[in-house]
């Protein structure tokens, strides 16, 4: 299996510590914290370039810069890298997604892939507008995803269902090359959508065991549609020369964590209406010891961070088998971060990327 790595664009802010932290969460300390400014984003996306990594995932979310705007922005400042933009189905309308996103794909030279996120806790949803209940979203992101390649077909169209209703639609400068669609989801309402829809399934780090049964259930499913999905995971890394100083890293960032922050968060995660966050809310408990729940994989981003919780830990040479490890399962692409993210993708790409046995070669733009 070829392996495909990616790393992750800190929109809200870098830090030593957990990033991506939801603004009612605190830290003791925040005295690292790099603003997410265009000229930071940018030498990370640079490093993340010329470490290897094929794209950069850039989340969606109230508590960072617009995904959209903000990698629109970089792509003068990068030659091939690709963009995993992050974005949600309900805010904009399919026939304008669709417009945004070809001219995206012009305006790079084919350099967007769309990573579709359905929803997150019900408050933000509130939030943004969005006042439909988790599996109504999933429907919703149905149509949407329909519409979304019929637009790209350059074809005229009309559409009328439970979400959506479009009338001469027609889409008259489409992408040359349409972009991949990343999709994530656990839930029952959510693996048909991603069988029908996506290009590539996109799970949270659980261990090779739970993975293997869920890209086996998106397998079937999407086999059932006559389509064939590849396969990614998104993981933390603290990956040094050796693991004590790894495991010691580790004890570090737990230094950082204001147990009363633990205690919500964990509270917040048990109960959320995502089956996924629930899954990583499981994987710690909320304690703070114990958290390697596989051999070098570590759940402690997961006590205060929504979204991906596990981190691969270990030498180089460890956190390269952990990766075999899930390629050897089907997982083909590697959605990656490590705190702060600028030094850890020079580290990712220097030391722990030669180990690999079949790294795919980014493409030159």
């Amino acid at each position: 299996m070829t392996v495909r790595l990616h790393w992750f664009l800190p929109t809200s802010g870098d830090d030593r510590s957990v990033v991506g932290v939801t603004a009612r969460d605190s830290l003791q300390s925040r005295g690292t914290l790099r603003p997410p400014t265009l000229d930071y984003l940018a030498q990370v996306a640079r490093a993340a370039e010329s470490a290897g990594f094929e794209a950069v995932l850039t989340p969606t979310g109230s508590d960072c810069e617009d995904a959209w705007l903000t990698t629109a922005a970089l792509i003068p400042q990068t030659t091939r890298l690709k963009f995993l933009v992050a974005f949600r189905p309900g805010v904009i309308a399919p026939p304008h997604a669709a417009q945004m996103a070809a001219t995206y794909q012009r305006l790079s030279g084919g350099r967007l892939l769309l990573n579709i996120v359905t929803g997150s806790d019900a408050d933000e949803q509130r939030a943004y507008g969005d006042f439909l209940d988790h599996d109504a979203r999933y429907a919703r992101t149905d149509e949407f995803l329909g519409l979304l390649h019929t637009a790209w077909s350059g074809q005229a169209y009309d559409f009328e269902g439970a979400h959506y209703r479009v009338a001469g639609g027609r889409l008259r400068r489409p992408p040359a090359e349409r972009p991949p669609v990343f999709f994530g989801g656990s839930s029952a309402a959510a693996l048909p959508v991603a069988a029908r829809h996506a290009d590539t399934y996109l799970t949270w780090g659980e261990p090779p065991e739970a993975v293997r049964r869920k890209i086996e259930r998106v397998r079937e499913l999407a086999a059932a549609e006559g389509r064939r999905l590849s396969y990614g995971i998104r993981l933390h890394v603290i990956s040094r020369d050796t693991a004590e100083e790894a495991w010691q890293e580790t004890e570090r960032i737990l230094g950082t964590l204001d147990p009363a922050a633990i205690a919500a968060a964990h509270e917040r995660f048990r109960t959320s209406g995502s089956t996924g966050q629930r899954a990583m809310a499981a994987l710690s408990g909320g304690r703070t010891d114990g958290l390697e729940i596989h051999p070098n994989l570590w759940a402690g981003f997961g006590l205060v961070r929504p979204g991906a919780g596990t981190a691969l830990v270990g030498s180089h040479e460890q956190v390269a088998e952990r990766i075999e490890e899930y390629a050897a399962l089907g997982i083909e692409h590697f959605v990656l971060s490590g705190q702060p993210h600028l030094e850890e993708a020079i580290r990712f790409g220097e030391c722990v990327r030669p180990l690999l046995s079949s790294p795919e070669v980014p493409a030159a733009a």
